[in-house]
């Protein structure tokens, strides 16, 4: 009986540690969660001291809207070596976008013609959809012409 009742002791403590180690962890992704820290929003210096200066990185969501899987994706790198920060990829609400177009996000439309001009588009596929509830500058719709942009 004493060595089953040892036993039973070392299954306790190891139970009990397995629990306190994850009850810690569950501590800290609840605490992460609640004040970001595990995927914070990029807050530029220009939004915090003057919004009305041209942001010297253009922070940018790329969408697919030409449906060709992985695509938004596909040209994230060419975007950040033209210097953007893209933060977001995901797709448009739907695939039958013939030619691409960048939004105006933060009411700054030159942020918006430097992605365009950089992707070789024309200034009239430039438009704005200015909210306070965008955390970015321009939203890069990727259309059916992709294959004729400078990416």
């Amino acid at each position: 009986m004493a060595a089953s009742s040892s036993e039973d002791n070392r299954k306790n403590l190891l139970l009990n540690s397995a629990i306190g180690f994850l009850s810690v962890l569950l501590a800290i992704l609840l605490i992460a969660l609640t004040t970001r820290l595990l995927y914070p929003r990029i807050v530029s210096e220009r939004t915090v001291q003057d919004p009305s200066l041209i942001s010297n990185v253009i922070q940018l969501e790329v969408l697919n809207g030409a449906g060709v899987p992985g695509l938004a994706t596909r040209y994230t790198g060419s975007l950040r070596q033209f210097g953007f920060d893209v933060v977001e990829t995901g797709n448009f609400d739907h695939f039958n976008v013939n030619k691409t177009f960048v939004i105006s996000r933060s009411g700054h439309m030159e942020n918006a013609r430097r992605v365009a001009n950089a992707i070789g588009i024309k200034e009239d596929q430039v438009l704005r959809e200015q909210s306070d509830d965008f955390y970015l500058d321009v939203t890069l719709v990727i259309g059916a012409d992709f294959e004729t942009l400078n990416l």
